[in-house]
């Protein structure tokens, strides 16, 4: 999350060229921000959120994040036009602020990011169960990397947003590897490979630790997603259903 902000925040405040003094948006993330992360599912919407907070008469700063997510895309179609922005410019200044941050200090971009303990260490314990894992992320590719090597994590593939979307990447996987499970966050996403044909015998795990959206995503889960909690992922991957 403070990586998310930072690298929001000051994107927006480049795309705006001094129109709003930096001071505007805060150096911690705002709690609309927050609330409104697990809806985010491109980093350009990040920047977008950003920006709406700055603007007075805005759907975000009038009704708040709780109107705002009822009608998520619709809102975000209507700021972009507000702004008269597009979504690849926004992806581009998130993309330069991070470059840049990387290239002036590099470990105070790292230091931005809190991985879970446990996580890295199971990651690892893969490959005592002779499982190959993969990284699948909107992110660039590069930064993904990035972080990787920080942490000291090793997977056999990485794909970021360059790649296309997470299903269409599932899809190019599978036709040269079995994959014995896909964890993701988002429950649209999971859903969303459930119901391609070539996906749908995928076992799909939604991860609670993750940005989820408070009181939805872990109800009622459709046949096929199980709820993936860190007891659970410690344990071999076979008995995770």
């Amino acid at each position: 999350m403070p990586e998310y902000w930072f690298s929001a925040r000051s994107a927006c405040i480049e795309l705006l060229n001094g129109q709003y003094h930096s001071m505007s948006l805060p150096d911690v993330p705002p709690q609309a921000f927050v609330y409104l992360r697990p809806w985010v599912q491109h980093g350009w919407e990040m920047v977008l959120l950003a920006a709406e907070l700055l603007r007075q008469n805005s759907h975000l700063v009038t009704y708040g994040p709780q109107s705002f997510s009822s009608s998520y895309s619709e809102q975000c179609k209507i700021s972009l036009e507000a702004w008269e922005w597009t979504s690849a410019q926004l992806q581009c200044a998130l993309e330069d602020v991070r470059f840049s941050a990387i290239s002036k200090d590099r470990k105070g971009w790292l230091a931005l990011h809190k991985p879970y303990p446990w996580v890295l260490e199971r990651l690892n314990n893969f490959a005592c169960e002779n499982i190959d894992w993969a990284v699948l992320t909107t992110k660039g590719r590069d930064f993904a990397v990035e972080l990787l090597d920080h942490m000291q994590l090793s997977p056999a593939l990485i794909f970021g947003h360059e790649s296309g979307d997470k299903t269409y990447v599932l899809q190019e996987i599978l036709a040269d590897r079995l994959i014995q499970g896909f964890v993701e966050d988002r429950r649209e996403t999971l859903e969303q490979v459930l119901s391609i044909v070539e996906l749908s015998s995928i076992p799909c795990f939604l991860a609670s630790w993750g940005y989820l959206k408070p009181e939805q995503d872990e109800l009622n889960l459709p046949r096929g997603i199980h709820l993936l909690n860190p007891e659970t992922m410690a344990a071999p991957l076979a008995s995770w259903h």
